[in-house]
C-alpha cells in the first residue's frame, strides 16, 4: 500500500511537471511562430515572461472562463489567436466573445443591475469610468493588484507605461480598469489633392489663404465648399463626410467629444473642469451639479448648440447624399472608396483597412495618398481644452465575479497586454496602448505607410485626445439619450436648440433619480439651483472657469490652416 502511494505521488508529481513543461513548450512555439522581434523584450525574456505566466495559472488550469469585448479588428486577433495562445500555454480554457459595443454595455449593466456573474471579465470603454467609481461594483485594480490580486499580477505590467493610465483612474487615484486598445478620432484629409498645384492655386485665388491642415473649423468649412462638386481622378468628390441616421450610433458621435472640439466645456486635461465635455459641471466633491446652462453645465450653451448647427449644416451641403441616413460602422468605408476630400471626425481604428493594397486611396508603392491630423477647432475652443476623443477599450473586473474566476481572467486580461504581444498586437490592430510600443523601431519604418498615425501618437498633442472623463455618473443610463435627441435634429423635427435643451433636461432627469436613490453616496449627484445663462457665465468667469459661456454673435472667425509636413517637423523639434 506504502509502495502502491509512493507510486501514485510520484506519478502526480511528474505529471505536474510534464504539465509545466508541455506549457512551455507551447509558449515557445507561440513565440516562434507569431511573436519574432515583434517585442519590446528580448527573446530571453519574453520566455521569463511566458514562464511567469505558466507558474501563476497552475492553480486555475483546467477552468473555463469567458470574456466579452466589441467587434473591432484587434479584438478579433485576440479572440482568434491570443485566446487559444493562452489556453495552450496555461490551461485556462478561454472563451472571448464578440459582440457589438452597445451589447457590451448592456450586458455589463445588467450584470451591475442583477448580480448575476455574466462574464469573467469586461473589455468596456474607459468611457465607464465615472460609472465604476461612483458605484463601486467594479474592482478597484491598484488595491487589487496589491492585495487579493497580487498572486496572479505579473511584475512585468509596468502600468506606468500604458499611455491611457490617466483616462482609467479616478479621483480618487485609483485604477479601475487597464487599458487594451485605444484609437482617436482625428481629422483625415487627401494629401495628395491638397498639394496639388492646380488645387493650391485655385483655392487661394478664391479664398485669399493657403490651402492646407484646417486648424478651426472656418477653414474647415471653406476647403469642404471648395472640393464639394469638383472633380478629381475622373470622379465627382464632397468636402466631407459624416453620418445621420437616428441610431444609437448616432449618440457616439457626439458623447465622443464633438462639444469639446466646437469649445463646450471647461479647460483641463484629459477633460474640462469643472465643466466637462458632456456639459456636466461638477462640485469641489466630484460631485454632478446639473447639465443645463441654468445649473451651470453647457450642455444647452451656445457652444454646444453650434456644434450641432455645423454638423447639420456641413452634412447637408458638403457630404454625400446617402450619408444622412447612413449609421457609424456604414458610413466608415466611404472615404477610401476615393471621393472625400476630409473628413473632421474620423477614428484611427479604421487605419487598417485604409492602407489596404489596391485601394483607390493607396498609391502603388504602398504608401497613402491621405494623411491624418489633429481636428480642428470651434470659435468657441480655447488653449487647454481637449480637442477629442480617444477611446480606451479597457479590462474591467466585476466584484460579482468569483475571486478565482476574476484571478484567471485578469491573467488573460495581462497576457493580450503583455510586453511580450504588445507589438506584434498593435501591428495587427493599429489600437495602442504602451509607451514602449509605439517607440518601437518596427512603426519607426512601417510609419510612411500609416498616414500620420504614428507621427501623432508619438507627438505632444495626443494628450488632447481624451475618453469620457467622470463626470458622467452613469453612462449605460446617460449616453442611450443621446442619440434620440441628436436623432430629432437630425431629422429636423427640432432645431438644434431644442435637441440640447431637451437633451439636457433628461440627462438632469436621471442625475435626479440617482440623488434620490442614494445608491452613489456622497460622490453621487446633488442639484444645484437654477439661475440663468449670464448669471452662470458670471460667476464662472468670477471662479477662473469658462463654462457656459455666452453667444458669439460672429461664430465665422477668421480661417486658419498649417502645411502638414512643416506640422510633422514641429512635433520631432
Amino acid at each position: 500500500m506504502r509502495k502502491q502511494l509512493m507510486t501514485t505521488t510520484a506519478f502526480l508529481l511528474l505529471t505536474l511537471a510534464g504539465n509545466a513543461w508541455a506549457g512551455m513548450e507551447e509558449a515557445k512555439a507561440f513565440l516562434d511562430k507569431e511573436i519574432g522581434d515583434l517585442s519590446t523584450l528580448s527573446r530571453a525574456d519574453q520566455e521569463k515572461e511566458m514562464q511567469w505566466f505558466v507558474d501563476a495559472a497552475k492553480p486555475f488550469a483546467g477552468m473555463e472562463i469567458k470574456v466579452v469585448s466589441e467587434t473591432i479588428t484587434t479584438h478579433e486577433y485576440e479572440s482568434k489567436v491570443l485566446a487559444k495562445a493562452f489556453s495552450d500555454i496555461t490551461g485556462i480554457k478561454i472563451t472571448h466573445d464578440l459582440i457589438g459595443e452597445g451589447d457590451v454595455v448592456e450586458k455589463l449593466q445588467t450584470q451591475m443591475q442583477s448580480g448575476e456573474n455574466i462574464y469573467d471579465a469586461y473589455i468596456n470603454d474607459s468611457d465607464l469610468i465615472g460609472t465604476h467609481w461612483r458605484y463601486q461594483q467594479a474592482r478597484n485594480l491598484t488595491d487589487w493588484m496589491a492585495n487579493e490580486g497580487k498572486d496572479v499580477t505579473n511584475p512585468n505590467l509596468d502600468i506606468d507605461d500604458f499611455i491611457g493610465k490617466s483616462f482609467t483612474t479616478a479621483p480618487d487615484g485609483k485604477l479601475y480598469q487597464l487599458p487594451d486598445q485605444q484609437f482617436a478620432n482625428l481629422y483625415w484629409f487627401r494629401y495628395d489633392w491638397f498639394n496639388d498645384e492646380k488645387n493650391k492655386a485655385d483655392f487661394k485665388a478664391k479664398y485669399g489663404y493657403d490651402l492646407g491642415v484646417p486648424v478651426n473649423w472656418s477653414a474647415y468649412e471653406d476647403i469642404a465648399e471648395f472640393f464639394t462638386g469638383r472633380e478629381q481622378d475622373g470622379k465627382k468628390v464632397y468636402g466631407h463626410m459624416d453620418y445621420g441616421k437616428k441610431d444609437p450610433s448616432l449618440g457616439w458621435r457626439f458623447t465622443d467629444a464633438w462639444l469639446s472640439m466646437a469649445g463646450n466645456g471647461d479647460k483641463g486635461i484629459p477633460n474640462g473642469l469643472p465643466v466637462d465635455e458632456w456639459g456636466i459641471k461638477v462640485n469641489e466633491k466630484s460631485q454632478p451639479v446639473g447639465s443645463c446652462v441654468a445649473r451651470g453645465g453647457d450642455t444647452n450653451g451656445p457652444a454646444a448648440v453650434y456644434s450641432i448647427e455645423k454638423y447639420l449644416d456641413w452634412l447637408k451641403k458638403y457630404a454625400p447624399p446617402e450619408a444622412a441616413g447612413m449609421t457609424f460602422s456604414e458610413s466608415g468605408p466611404v472615404p477610401a472608396q476615393g471621393q472625400i476630400a476630409q473628413q473632421i471626425f474620423w477614428y484611427t481604428a479604421f487605419t487598417a483597412d485604409m492602407v489596404k493594397e489596391g485601394l483607390p486611396v493607396m498609391n502603388a508603392d504602398g504608401t497613402p495618398k491621405w494623411r491624418m491630423a489633429p481636428s480642428p477647432h470651434g470659435v468657441y475652443w480655447k488653449d487647454g481644452m481637449k480637442l477629442g476623443y480617444q477611446d480606451a477599450g479597457s479590462w474591467t473586473l466585476m466584484k460579482s465575479t468569483p475571486d478565482d474566476r476574476a484571478k484567471a481572467a485578469w491573467l488573460y486580461a495581462q497576457f493580450v497586454t503583455s510586453k511580450t504581444v504588445d507589438v506584434k498586437k498593435s501591428h495587427v490592430g493599429l489600437t495602442f496602448i504602451r509607451q514602449s510600443t509605439l517607440d518601437h523601431q518596427s512603426f519607426t519604418e512601417r510609419a510612411p505607410k500609416l498616414g500620420g498615425l504614428i507621427e501623432f501618437y508619438r507627438s505632444p498633442a495626443r494628450l488632447q485626445w481624451s475618453p469620457t472623463g467622470t463626470n458622467v455618473p452613469d453612462y449605460p443610463k446617460l449616453a442611450q439619450l443621446w442619440w434620440q435627441a441628436i436623432g430629432d435634429a437630425s431629422s429636423g423635427a427640432k432645431t438644434a436648440q431644442e435637441a440640447m435643451d431637451s437633451l439636457c433636461a433628461e440627462q438632469e432627469k436621471v442625475l435626479a433619480r440617482i440623488e434620490k436613490s442614494g445608491v452613489q453616496g456622497d460622490i453621487g449627484p446633488a442639484l444645484a439651483e437654477e439661475t440663468s445663462l449670464e448669471e452662470q457665465n458670471k460667476a464662472a468667469v468670477a471662479a477662473g472657469h469658462l463654462a457656459p459661456q455666452l453667444k458669439i454673435e460672429n461664430e465665422k472667425e477668421k480661417p486658419i490652416t498649417v502645411n502638414y509636413d512643416e506640422l510633422v517637423k514641429s512635433w520631432q523639434k
